[in-house]
């Protein structure tokens, strides 16, 4: 099995802010692969405030928490310990409490 971002995300619509999710992204694959991770660095929506963020958290498998309105595909290149460079990418998805998707 392959390394692949995994998502999840929850609606966080108040009426004021109709459309806003928190969402994680994170590192799925077998744990030796794992294991041999050194960091994670996402590139987000340039929009984002610091769109490239480096993780390093192997306990989380190197999970991003943050938040937005759109949707949008999240580039990331896991760097191994060896120095290997292995590119990921997700199309984020995000969905309102009844289902449908956001398509912004």
């Amino acid at each position: 099995m392959a390394l692949h971002l995994e998502q999840s995300e929850r609606y966080e619509g108040d009426g004021v802010r109709d459309h806003w999710w928190s969402w994680a992204v994170w590192v799925e694959g077998p744990e030796s692969e794992l294991d041999g991770i050194e960091y994670v660095e996402y590139t987000l929506h340039p929009t984002f405030p610091k769109p490239v963020r480096r993780i390093r958290d192997r306990a989380t498998k190197f999970r991003l928490e943050t938040g937005g309105w759109g949707v949008f595909t999240v580039y990331a290149k896991a760097v191994r310990k060896d120095g290997a460079v292995i590119p990921l990418e997700h199309e984020l998805t995000l969905r309102f409490p009844d289902g449908r998707k956001c398509l912004d």
